[in-house]
């Protein structure tokens, strides 16, 4: 979806401004990190649609940066890539709830089309649980300010 938010987080910086400044250039609005403590720092500030996260990087590696996304419990999906062929490291991740992955060097349109997949995922738990905490004000109205806690 054009003007998503995309947290892409990548050690090799040179890859990751250059595919920053592609997805800039189709009006994503993207933000660059280059570890996973800093991911971790992007999100606990700022919601992200997408986060595009590098399996392989030193300190918290991919698998670790995933699990704390997960623990933050936020409306993001999270798409891997790997430049290492690492496919069982990969799907490892989507067990622990990536939406996908890619391996790199990938094509920018190859991975715009995963992060569409991947933003219409996130749209479709959103509206869910919306409409979940919809049900229960109506359900119970003097419950609506513990469903926003």
């Amino acid at each position: 979806m054009i003007g998503s938010k995309i947290l892409l987080v990548d050690d090799e910086e040179i890859f990751c401004d250059n595919m920053a400044k592609l997805l800039q250039n189709r009006q994503y609005k993207v933000t660059a990190v280059y570890n996973g403590e800093s991911a971790i720092r992007a999100l606990e500030k700022e919601n992200f649609d997408v986060v595009v996260l590098d399996l392989k990087m030193p300190g918290m590696n991919g698998i670790t940066t995933l699990k704390e996304i997960k623990k933050l419990g936020l409306f993001t999906e999270t798409l891997l890539l790997t430049g290492h062929g690492s496919v069982d490291a990969a799907i490892e991740a989507i067990r622990l709830g990536a939406y996908d992955f890619l391996t790199k060097p990938c094509e920018v349109d190859e991975l715009v089309e995963k992060i569409e997949g991947a933003w219409r995922k996130k749209d479709e738990a959103w509206k869910k649980d919306l409409e979940n905490k919809l049900k229960k004000v109506v359900e119970s109205p003097s419950d609506v300010f513990k469903l926003f806690d």
